[in-house]
């Protein structure tokens, strides 16, 4: 699976930027209504090269390149308009400020409705076509809401190199004909593959039988591993799975990875307190404006190891009652406030934060830390909970690039929205390292920009 993961990375890439040139080509035969000269073509490929280096990177923070983009492809139409709307604006800018010797103003705004055209139809339509491929049959043997979720996927996407043509629930199954079922379904001669949870307490008696040389011709696939690999996240599963989360919480982090995550925050945390210096001053006067308060907030926060932390915050609300244990009661009692709404949007109000990050309390990247308040209650209502704090938190994480919201629910705080949330902790707890930190970061900054964390 990994590999198809890379070959996919690598034909969307070398797709985007062949396409990209196309599109450049047909806007200069449009714009001019005769086939392009070599010394005009060359006059806008070289500016225009440099610009589709930091187009594809826009691309990449605007995940256009995430696992999802693949398999939800609904929404595809409207984020490809936008990224491209913000690229031209990139490009105008540029031109503005750099000698290079043309001003494309007409093609610039002719670009983006062919560029769009060119690479919605490289996306939507020849991409599917590429990368289909035969499909092996395949088993699975599982329980649970993960076990739904697999099915539906995988049977409603042709990408995987596979299908699955039958299945076994075990929540209900009769522990004694379950054997007899399973050793039925593996008689399959065409079977390529079994998805098996093999953490399933039900399956515990028939898994090493399923290793018996009869069933050679089978590839089994842990359940759990190949649901990380296409969500991104634990099944809820685990919650139910003490031991499991015990040997997760133990698992060694390099020294160097480290070392570079606390380099990376004395940085990050510095950039932080520069913004915060410039920026007070200016929200302190807008604060006067809608009515006074306090500039600051404190909160008691958990850090590394459930340790409480004390951290500032730039008020966004009209009291700090979301340090108390009457959280519940904030969003009919504690509004929001203009300010504040504005601060939220563009997570200025977590960047008083970076004197915690600078003192080690805290990092940039990791499970996000909860207020005392809410914290405790989440604990007590959902097993497990804890756990979250084996490394340091931080004020992104990898559950804050990918969870989908509802609109205006920009922090949930529900029981059913943390216990996925906690999904990508612990997702994160299992594949921390330097370049998924880098990954959180660059999504992190798309969403300050956007606020949107469906692009």
């Amino acid at each position: 699976m990994y590999s198809v993961r890379i070959r996919e990375l690598l034909i969307l890439f070398f797709g985007d930027v062949i396409f990209l040139y196309l599109a450049l080509y047909a806007t200069l035969l449009i714009r001019y209504l005769e086939v392009p000269s070599t010394d005009l073509l060359m006059q806008h490929v070289d500016p225009f090269s440099l610009l589709f280096v930091v187009w594809v990177f826009v691309f990449f923070i605007s995940g256009l390149y995430d696992q999802h983009t693949m398999i939800f492809r609904a929404r595809l139409p409207e984020r490809i308009f936008k990224v491209q709307a913000a690229n031209i604006l990139l490009a105008a800018l540029f031109f503005f400020v750099v000698p290079v010797g043309i001003t494309p103003k007409t093609n610039l705004v002719l670009y983006l409705f062919i560029s769009f055209g060119f690479i919605m139809g490289w996306r939507i339509a020849t991409v599917p076509w590429l990368l289909r491929r035969h499909r092996k049959q395949a088993l699975l043997i599982g329980g649970g809401i993960e076990y739904k979720e697999l099915l539906a996927e995988i049977n409603g996407n042709d990408r995987y190199p596979f299908k699955f043509v039958d299945s076994i629930c075990v929540d209900h199954a009769d522990g004694g004909k379950l054997a007899e079922q399973v050793f039925s379904k593996l008689k399959n001669k065409h079977l390529a593959f079994v998805i098996v949870d093999v953490r399933h307490h039900k399956l515990g008696g028939i898994l090493p039988h399923l290793y018996k040389p009869i069933f050679s011709n089978v590839e089994f696939i842990d359940l759990r591993s190949l649901y990380e690999e296409i969500y991104e996240r634990m099944p809820l599963s685990v919650l139910l799975d003490p031991q499991f989360v015990e040997e997760l919480a133990m698992l060694p982090s390099s020294p160097w990875y480290a070392a570079a995550k606390r380099v990376i925050d004395v940085v990050g945390g510095i950039a932080m307190a520069m913004v915060t210096l410039v920026a007070a001053p200016f929200i302190w006067f807008a604060m006067r404006f809608e009515g006074g308060g306090e500039l600051f907030i404190r909160q008691k926060r958990f850090g590394l190891r459930s340790v409480e932390v004390s951290v500032r915050k730039f008020r966004s609300m009209r009291t700090n009652n979301a340090a108390s244990a009457a959280w519940t009661k904030e969003e009919k009692e504690n509004k929001v406030t203009r300010v504040g709404a504005i601060l939220r949007k563009v997570s200025l109000d977590e960047f008083p934060q970076c004197l915690n990050i600078l003192s080690g309390e805290l990092s940039l990247i990791g499970p996000r830390s909860d207020i005392e308040g809410l914290g405790k209650r989440l604990a007590e209502e959902i097993p497990l909970y804890e756990y979250r704090y084996v490394v340091k938190p931080g004020i992104t994480g990898w559950a804050q690039v990918n969870q989908q919201y509802e609109p205006g629910n920009i922090s949930p705080q529900s029981v059913e929205e943390t216990k996925m949330r906690l999904m990508y902790d612990f997702y994160y707890i299992k594949h921390r390292s330097f370049m998924l930190d880098i990954i959180i970061a660059l999504k992190t900054l798309k969403r300050m920009a956007f606020r949107v964390s469906s692009w």
